[in-house]
């Protein structure tokens, strides 16, 4: 899942571009979903590449969960570099999400059935971004 691109510090950043890199030697992955935001020109792939205005109208909006273990990997979040060579961090799903998702309930006072919107300014390329605009947020099942 991608988008064409992204805003940041007034310039678009060529996501799906940055997508289609990554891939060029994977044959891993059988489609790419894409969702207009920037209106960027685009390289598209026929045969890999959806447009997300296609497919999402039309997908069902039940989702069952997958099992996993506790320590399958979650995420992999790089290091900024400033004292060196990037050092890529490797989090797993129980620890790291159980623990995100109860700070971020108590911090918050977040409450499912309270109508509630949260809103994290952190930029999603930083821990606090991954803990609180994403994996501490959906599972106290609130809009992020």
């Amino acid at each position: 899942v991608t988008c064409d691109g992204s805003w940041r510090r007034g310039s678009v950043v060529p996501l799906k571009a940055n997508v289609d890199e990554a891939l060029a030697d994977v044959d891993l992955v059988d489609h790419v979903l894409v969702l207009r935001r920037c209106h960027n020109d685009i390289g598209w792939k026929k045969d890999r590449d959806v447009w997300w205005h296609d497919v999402v109208p039309k997908a069902s909006a039940d989702c069952a969960c997958v099992a996993m273990e506790s320590e399958a990997p979650l995420f992999l979040l790089y290091t900024s570099g400033s004292t060196g060579k990037p050092k890529g961090i490797l989090h797993t799903t129980a620890g790291y999400m159980v623990w995100t998702a109860h700070t971020a309930k108590n911090t918050f006072n977040l409450r499912a059935d309270a109508n509630q919107m949260y809103w994290c300014t952190a930029d999603c390329g930083w821990i606090t971004g991954h803990s609180y605009i994403v994996y501490g947020i959906m599972p106290n099942r609130v809009p992020t």
